[in-house]
């Protein structure tokens, strides 16, 4: 199997998740882009704060699994460290 072949079966795999870390993604967005005009609530100062998290953790998942033999690695090290994958990623709901 090819690597885009094992990068296409993850998408296929994990594109529910995906999605749900896109749409917290652009609440993000959203959130962010209200706060240059209007004070923000403590909940949503909170909802930011995880957003944030959550994308700087999905950035060193993102560097392992591009690297050579990534694909191999990534998963042993979300064994060893369980937090270094977004919320969403780590939901126990399976498909």
């Amino acid at each position: 199997m090819s690597a885009v072949d094992e990068i296409r079966e993850l998408v296929r795999k994990n594109r529910k998740r995906l999605y749900q870390e896109l749409r917290e993604s652009k609440e993000l967005m959203l959130l962010l882009t209200k706060s240059t005009h209007t004070k923000l609530t403590e909940e949503e100062k909170e909802k930011i704060k995880e957003q944030l998290l959550d994308i700087l953790k999905g950035i060193p998942a993102f560097a392992i699994f591009m690297l050579p033999g990534g694909v191999l690695l990534l998963p042993l090290l979300i064994k060893l460290i369980p937090g270094i994958m977004p919320s969403s990623f780590r939901n126990e709901e399976e498909e």
